[in-house]
């Protein structure tokens, strides 16, 4: 893997958000890995720093992960590639297993974090949580995205992760 400037993934990023998902991957307490699938993510500058924007739901079991080793990588496979894995870990928990193991992924380490890469994808960010804020329900959400995203609560927490690397296969 070759270093890159975060915003030569950003295309890709983008493409593979609205086409299938990209995975974002997290640590338990082990080191050891689970693979989420996302559709909603945000890459910009705050605080003069790279950060991708994720937002994960208080009861996905990614939710606690990254809460506890504030730091996760995001995963993005070349369009139209992985999407039977991708449609797989955005319907199974990890939870309830290995997600890596049943899908027999390969793993490489991070190269400036715990959280592993995976190695079938070819772009990867690896981000260290600066801040994270829950949606409230008394919050200014649209009438429209409160009803279709959120009539069964679950309000998304946005984790603020800064870019501390990122790799290009």
């Amino acid at each position: 893997m070759k270093p890159i400037d975060p915003w030569a993934g950003f295309s890709q990023l983008q493409e593979c958000l609205g086409d299938g998902g990209v995975f974002l991957v997290s640590i338990d307490s082990q080191g050891r890995a689970n693979p989420m699938t996302i559709g909603w993510a945000l890459l910009g500058t705050v605080w003069r720093r790279p950060v991708l924007l994720v937002l994960v739901r208080p009861s996905r079991f990614t939710h606690h992960l990254i809460e506890e080793s504030r730091e996760f990588a995001v995963c993005v496979p070349k369009r139209g590639e992985l999407r039977e894995a991708l449609e797989f870990c955005g319907t199974r928990s990890g939870r309830d297993l290995d997600k890596v193991a049943e899908l027999g992924l390969a793993l490489t380490p991070g190269r400036e974090g715990r959280v592993p890469l995976l190695a079938e994808c070819d772009v990867h960010y690896e981000c260290r949580v600066v801040a994270q804020t829950r949606l409230v329900p008394q919050g200014l959400l649209s009438p429209e995205i409160k009803a279709h995203y959120y009539a069964e609560g679950d309000l998304h927490t946005l984790f603020f992760g800064e870019i501390v690397a990122a790799w290009k296969a």
